[in-house]
């Protein structure tokens, strides 16, 4: 990501964070790569934005802060998360792992990585609500690959006690219509799925 990029960015997660203080809500931080950001799409047609609409037409006093990063590793967000939690969050969704798949990091490496961002989420605010969805690896990986990557989420998931989301690009991963064309981000139609999906976890904690 180049510089105006990362400037565009903090700006936006400060003003958010601002904006949300102001108003008193409480807020839910989206903390991901390139499918929280919403590559390729206006921020607006993100999934994240699309679950702020769902919290408005609900009448919830949440403010939705989107900390996507495309290009973004489990490596990558355990060295920014310090920065993201400086700012009071009430509801943590991780979303992270798919480029260290695309990559064939060691799946482990990343399982480290990702308990520790939710270590120090947890001990930064004790009481917070933790969302971590899965990913899976491309199956030119090999299936011992695909098979670890993915196992690793599910063990994460049980010895945090999280609220788990399997796999964050169900239904849309692998169909074209729901697809850009580099074949791996989704459409617009493809982020109102996932935030069709990810809203039937969410909207029972908020």
């Amino acid at each position: 990501m180049n510089v105006s990029k990362v400037t565009s960015l903090v700006l936006t997660i400060f003003f958010t964070f601002a904006y949300a203080a102001a108003q008193d809500n409480k807020t839910i931080l989206f903390f991901g790569d390139s499918i929280t950001a919403g590559y390729g799409l206006e921020e607006d047609q993100a999934f994240p934005a699309i679950i702020q609409e769902k919290i408005d037409e609900n009448g919830l006093d949440y403010r939705v802060v989107n900390a996507g990063s495309s290009g973004e590793t489990s490596a990558g967000g355990l060295r920014r998360v310090d920065w993201i939690l400086q700012q009071h969050v009430d509801v943590f969704v991780l979303e992270l792992g798919g480029n260290d798949g695309l990559r064939g990091i060691d799946p482990q490496d990343t399982k480290k990585n990702l308990q520790g961002i939710m270590d120090k989420v947890k001990e930064t605010y004790p009481e917070i609500t933790i969302v971590l969805t899965g990913m899976e690896a491309p199956p030119n990986m090999g299936s011992d690959y695909t098979e670890a990557f993915r196992t690793i989420y599910t063990e994460l998931a049980e010895a945090n006690d999280v609220v788990y989301m399997p796999f964050i690009l169900e239904g849309v991963a692998g169909e074209p219509d729901l697809n850009l064309p580099d074949g791996i981000h989704p459409t617009e139609e493809g982020h109102e799925i996932i935030a069709n999906n990810l809203w039937e976890i969410l909207q029972p904690i908020l």
